[in-house]
């Protein structure tokens, strides 16, 4: 029987290859690199490296994880993960990671005719007045893209950077060196041809479903709809009728001339959820146009590099190969990192500017005298300032309120029109009720609620389309049997002079 080997033989026998990717990371051209997703508390991994113009998948390792990455204490999710990387035998230290979509927030809107070096700024200030969070707390990304039917579609992605930090300390403490954190459907759903039209793509992590939606080379949609899958007992099955509702909501969001454009929806996976959630959409979004495709394994070659065939589709080789071939992610969150030549060279500058300063405060005490008169002035507004500095901070305050409450106001008072039409519409004796009522900024009306019995209900859909103001008034849904329990929809229509 051999003996074990000595921890410092280990030890020697690994150092070439952290030395290699320490070398590769300050190149800024690694050869291999360790895709991950921590996703769903499913750990997934894949060692893809590149050899000329083929990538090679070395090692693959997947495991539970027994601690969220995001509750748990990063130094604990960071050691399990080592731990998991360990018993695979996975020793490459540089690695790109998936971030999951639920923790990203989005805003996009088609871009006005404004120069190509001012659309981040343009989106950046409608980011600021649209997320909930300031920008300050937020790490960004924008992306642009043209759309086929012309013009440019603006995307601002944002992640709290505190959620940004925990992935950071969750490496650190895991022994890896992060290249990127970019989501992973991003990098799978870009291996769809710039030409193509709109294309839905759908990819089922755990109970979530993630949703990207682009037209040509242009993102104009990215979510996730949480419980797209529901435990039943022992088995697990896929919400139907909630899904369908989170992707009409979507798709109505988006402009018009972009709806024209999508065409077809893309399932990516080869796994019994991902089969499940072609099938079971197949109908339901024929009705809108939209052809439904499984895509069950990757294309054979990927951003210039072939790959073997038959490869399962996968975020983290997505991801990876995007990386080795030298491309950009669509949205990255990692923060840049400063070189220690970067942080001497500022060090160096600073004492420099000191000196200069020092020098400069020398000759300003030799004439500060010239500058006596210019001091008094400036006492003098001082003290003008300070009469009404409480006034000014008043009234700045009453403004930061006016900017902050506007967008939820206007003249029209459509709330109050649109919920006295339904109370006129509704009879008396209670047989129809609305349990909510949703309003949209494109004049679309949601409401829901339940009816005695079917009759009732028609009679109060005829009253509706009476009104002057309603129009297309469509029934989404009806279950039940008394009560029933409805769905409608229906368009508000300004009148003219209101």
């Amino acid at each position: 029987m051999n003996a074990p080997r000595p921890e410092w033989l280990n030890r020697v026998r690994q150092w070439p290859a952290e030395w290699q990717g320490w070398w590769e990371t300050r190149r800024g051209t690694p050869r291999r690199l360790l895709g991950l997703s921590l996703e769903a508390g499913q750990l997934e991994g894949a060692v893809v490296e590149r050899v000329h113009d083929r990538l090679e998948i070395r090692q693959t390792v997947q495991a539970s994880l027994a601690l969220d990455p995001l509750t748990a204490e990063p130094e604990l999710v960071g050691r399990e993960l080592r731990q998991h990387l360990e018993a695979a035998g996975v020793r490459t230290r540089i690695c790109v990671v998936d971030l999951p979509l639920e923790h990203v927030l989005t805003m996009g809107m088609p871009l006005p005719e404004v120069p190509p070096e001012d659309q981040d700024s343009f989106l950046l200030l409608e980011a600021e007045r649209t997320l909930p969070l300031p920008l300050e707390e937020l790490q960004v990304a924008t992306t642009r893209g043209s759309l086929p039917s012309g013009g440019v579609f603006g995307m601002v992605l944002a992640v709290s950077r505190e959620y940004v930090a925990r992935w950071e300390a969750t490496l650190q403490a895991a022994q890896l060196r992060p290249l990127s954190l970019s989501p992973g459907l991003c990098a799978l759903a870009a291996l769809e041809p710039g030409d193509a039209p709109g294309v839905i793509a759908l990819w089922p992590a755990g109970e979530r479903l993630h949703v990207q939606v682009s037209v040509g080379n242009a993102l104009v949609a990215l979510r996730t709809i949480e419980g797209a899958f529901v435990q039943e007992g022992a088995a697990r099955q896929f919400a139907q009728e909630d899904v369908m509702r989170e992707l009409r909501i979507t798709i109505g969001q988006l402009p018009t001339e972009i709806q024209e454009q999508l065409q077809k929806v893309r399932v990516w996976g080869r796994s019994e959820a991902a089969q499940e959630v072609a099938e079971a959409l197949v109908e339901p979004l024929a009705g809108m146009g939209l052809r439904v495709e499984q895509t069950r394994s990757l294309p054979e070659e990927l951003w210039g590099c072939r790959i073997p065939a038959g490869l399962a589709p996968s975020v983290v080789v997505a991801l990876a190969g995007r990386a080795l071939a030298g491309r950009a992610p669509l949205a990255e969150f990692l923060p840049p990192r400063v070189s220690v030549w970067q942080q001497l060279r500022s060090r160096y500058a600073s004492r420099r500017l000191a000196t200069a300063g020092l020098v400069a405060g020398c000759v300003n005490g030799l004439v500060a005298g010239a500058f006596l008169v210019q001091q008094i002035q400036l006492w003098y507004w001082e003290h003008q300032w300070r009469r009404i500095q409480q006034p000014v901070a008043e009234l700045e305050w009453v403004q930061a309120r006016i900017r902050e409450y506007r967008p939820w106001f206007d003249d029209s008072f459509r709330s109050l029109t649109v919920l006295k039409r339904l109370t006129e519409a509704f009879p008396e004796d209670g047989t129809v009720s609305a349990r909510t009522v949703e309003l949209r900024d494109n004049g679309r009306v949601l409401c829901t609620g339940t009816a005695r019995d079917q009759a009732a209900l028609l009679r109060t859909l005829d009253r509706l389309r009476a009104f002057p103001e309603v129009g297309q008034v469509q029934v989404e849904q009806m279950r039940g049997n008394a009560p029933i329990q409805f769905t409608f929809n229906l368009q508000w229509r300004e009148r003219a002079g209101s």
